[in-house]
């Protein structure tokens, strides 16, 4: 990515900008859209950090931080305190508020993981799965199909 810096994106629309995206729910990462294709760049203080994170995560990492007399626009500062509050949160409950942002935290890297093993090796729809068959088939009752017009005439 750092051949790219203080480059013109070569979009006169954007006044030269690079397009950013990012996940609000894995906030470890954003998106660049190069001419190569999109490039993943980490986030520079992801080292300090021990384990995955949202940007509400963060929010309420900066509060504590202001609540501890830190300064929360330094961003090392708010990682530091991020790290802390994501160690405890693996420990057991701190506050309310406090484990309600980690049970979210959770939450959301799970449903950004990929697809496990187990997941490939889940039965086609409509086919049983391994051992689930009793040999009777189902009934299969389909519904009609509903016609506007038709119910219109009824009125």
């Amino acid at each position: 990515m750092g051949h790219w810096r203080l480059q013109h994106s070569g979009v006169t629309a954007r006044r030269g900008l690079w397009e950013v995206h990012c996940d609000p729910y894995d906030a470890t990462h954003v998106f660049v859209r190069t001419p190569d294709g999109w490039v993943s760049v980490p986030w520079t203080h992801l080292p300090m950090v021990s384990a995955p994170f949202a940007e509400f995560t963060w929010r309420h990492a900066r509060v504590l931080a202001a609540e501890q007399g830190r300064d929360d626009t330094n961003e090392t500062e708010v990682a530091r305190v991020l790290d802390d509050l994501l160690t405890r949160a693996q420990a057991g409950p701190v506050s309310k508020l406090s484990d309600r942002i980690a049970a979210r935290t959770r939450v959301a890297a799970a449903a950004h993981r990929p697809p496990s093993s187990d997941d490939a090796r889940r039965p086609e729809p409509g086919k049983p799965a391994d051992g689930d068959d009793d040999g009777l088939p189902a009934t299969v009752i389909p519904f009609a199909i509903f016609d506007a017009d038709a119910e219109a005439e009824r009125w």
